[in-house]
């Protein structure tokens, strides 16, 4: 964490100033908003913490309820959403509550007893170890709390408005603010009053129900499955032996239990098969009583027993595989001839069942795609058609989601003798483990991700994919560290520079690199950073070294690495680093090559781009196509 380069800070290092719109912030609603967010849910709480970074830009987020979430439905945490908490500054704290899930364990019915269930086999969580995070569980209620406090303390100090209902809205072909948005009171002394404002950009976080959705005309395709699952938090007592680890169990003749440990030590989920759904049923096996779901899990759990003492929340639901035509507000037959304005996030756009545990998780990604792109858009840096790459991206992925979600929980429906081995559940949990985790997402080519014309310069890099991080040390003071963990959600482009063989300041392709990246006129970081910002504002340029620290001379590393900072124009001595002796050689363990290479990461820490240390004109040519540039216009000559 990085404070004091603006003066003494003496208070909370991540309350950071309040500026621009988070002074003097108005209680009520005022009559225009830049960007309006309906819904404060994972995808919505995450997109207000991001906006809380632009703070030229008035941010609201409406939320029906009368206040914060108090349990939520949603628990499990994928490690892609981990790494998306550190760059929200809070992975630390939240990993400390949660409850970490480091193995899954699998028990099918007793060959010798089949009205009995045993353990048949173990699998790892992470057999592919393709993070450092945790996989783990924490209630969404939580999460949600700790994106309001970093909404709370950004620089536009943004802070949910509760009790409005959102109504409807319609956009105008012009105007500052052409979204017109009807909302209602739904709490408070002036409950069902309802009041229009006027926003620039409305984004729908509002939930599987989505009236937003349905004002822009978008239409969720797929169908809901016939089979029904009840799903309760509870506190028991059990003679079950892996009751604090996920099991998935499946009986002889009363199907299965997905069960999930909860954060504080006694606390579990249970997800219990209410069986198939007549087609007559009309929705009443929503109505399924708590002491027949309990009753159904004891005959699962055969030969054990489960003594509940306390439900903290239950409901029943049948598995819907749903996802949104688009997630836009531009017609198919008009993309790429007018910007989207209205954008829906969440579940507002993809539903699908709970136990592959992505829901909150693709749902916060949503808003981390979103969240970057609109605060460059309003800030000037880019172009509003920056805004359609959005739905481009995101539809993809939730249809990738929808079909992944089809197949594990058909076969959690499965009973065990439709499986060809008793391992089978377990091998697919273990084989497909990279995409429940977060890390199966690639984005392809497009204005901010580009061609895979130089990958084998950085062979773990892939474009399109999360940049995977791995052990560095920190030059100045000898800290090892990850080096993505400097990654913050700030709205800044990182661009990786991976030295060639010289030494620092030696004479090397880096250093020329370097030396153009600083001083020419061309540079991305000369026509893309706003006049009188921090050199660093736009783009985080860092350096990582073959050599080991102790090997390189702080002081001869080039300016562009050492930009000063603030008003006191402080050098920054956090963007240089070097091998770790003590973990694998960084350029080995991601197929850097020797030669060196410049790996380009999005906002949402997404790797954009692999290029040569010698690709000055691709590199500014690659932000040309998503940028604008904050150079003065040159002066009119005048005519003879």
């Amino acid at each position: 964490m990085q404070f004091h380069h603006h003066g003494y800070v003496s208070g909370d290092p991540r309350i950071l100033p309040a500026s621009g719109t988070g002074l003097d912030r108005p209680a009520d609603l005022p009559d225009q908003i830049d960007v309006l967010i309906v819904g404060s849910g994972p995808a919505g709480m995450l997109l207000a913490a991001q906006m809380s970074q632009y703070p030229s830009v008035t941010t609201r987020l409406v939320e029906r309820r009368a206040g914060r979430l108090a349990i939520g439905q949603a628990d499990g945490i994928q490690a892609r959403s981990v790494e998306t908490f550190q760059a929200f500054g809070f992975a630390e704290r939240i990993v400390a509550e949660a409850f970490q899930l480091r193995a899954m364990h699998f028990w099918t019915p007793d060959a010798d007893d089949p009205s009995k269930i045993v353990r048949t086999s173990r699998a790892e969580d992470d057999p592919h170890h393709v993070s450092e995070f945790p996989h783990m569980i924490v209630n969404q209620a939580r999460v949600l709390d700790y994106f309001a406090e970093a909404a709370a303390h950004g620089p536009a100090r943004v802070t949910p408005d509760y009790g409005w209902e959102f109504v409807t809205l319609e956009v105008d072909d012009e105007g500052e603010f052409p979204v017109r948005v009807t909302l209602k009171r739904s709490a408070g002394d002036y409950e069902g009053d309802e009041r229009v404002v006027r926003a620039k950009y409305v984004v729908g976080c509002d939930g599987a129900r989505s009236a937003v959705r349905e004002s822009i005309g978008c239409k969720h395709v797929g169908d809901v499955s016939a089979h029904a699952w009840g799903v309760m938090d509870v506190l028991a007592v059990t003679d079950f032996p892996d009751i604090r680890t996920k099991c998935a169990i499946q009986s002889h003749e009363e199907g299965s239990i997905l069960l999930i440990p909860r954060e504080g030590g006694y606390l579990f989920r249970m997800y219990v098969d209410l069986g198939e759904v007549p087609a007559d049923d009309h929705g009443k096996i929503r109505q399924t009583p708590l002491d027949e779901i309990i009753a159904k899990a004891n005959r699962i759990l055969s030969p054990y027993t489960l003594d509940v003492r306390n439900v903290a929340w239950h409901s029943v639901y049948e598995v819907g595989h749903r996802v949104t035509d688009r997630f836009d507000d531009v017609p198919v037959e008009l993309i790429g001839q007018r910007d989207p304005r209205v954008f829906i996030a969440g579940d507002a756009c993809h539903t699908h069942s709970a136990k592959a545990g992505q829901g909150m998780n693709v749902s916060m990604q949503d808003g981390f795609n979103l969240g970057w792109k609109l605060g460059q858009v309003l800030e000037g840096r880019s172009p509003a058609s920056l805004l359609a790459t959005y739905s481009g991206e995101r539809q993809v992925i939730a249809q990738n989601l929808i079909d992944f979600d089809k197949e594990w929980s058909t076969l959690m429906a499965k009973k065990p003798e439709e499986f060809d081995s008793p391992t089978a559940l377990a091998e697919f949990y273990t084989a497909t483990a990279e995409f429940p985790a977060g890390f199966m997402t690639q984005y392809t080519p497009s204005t901010i991700t580009g061609e895979a014309t130089h990958q084998e310069l950085a062979a773990g890099f892939p474009i399109g994919k999360r940049f995977k991080s791995a052990g560095v040390t920190r030059v100045a003071d000898a800290v090892e560290m990850h080096l993505g963990h400097h990654h913050r959600a700030d709205g800044r482009w990182r661009i990786y520079a991976f030295a060639d063989a010289p030494a620092a300041g030696e004479a090397s392709a880096l250093t020329n690199w370097a030396e153009w990246m600083a001083t020419s006129a061309d540079s991305p970081v000369a026509r893309f950073t706003p006049a009188g910002a921090d050199i660093d504002s736009v783009f985080d340029v860092k350096v990582v070294y073959q050599q080991r620290y102790e090997d390189v001379e702080i002081g001869r590393v080039p300016d562009v690495f050492l930009p000063r900072v603030g008003p006191f124009q402080l050098i920054d001595y956090e963007k240089v680093y070097a091998v770790d002796p003590k973990t694998d050689d960084f350029f080995e363990a991601r197929g850097i090559d020797r030669g060196g290479a410049l790996v380009v990461v999005r906002p949402d820490q997404y790797v954009a781009h692999v290029l040569p240390l010698t690709a000055r004109g691709e590199l500014t040519e690659f932000f040309a196509g998503n940028m604008l540039s904050q150079q003065p216009a040159p002066a009119l000559q005048p005519t003879a």
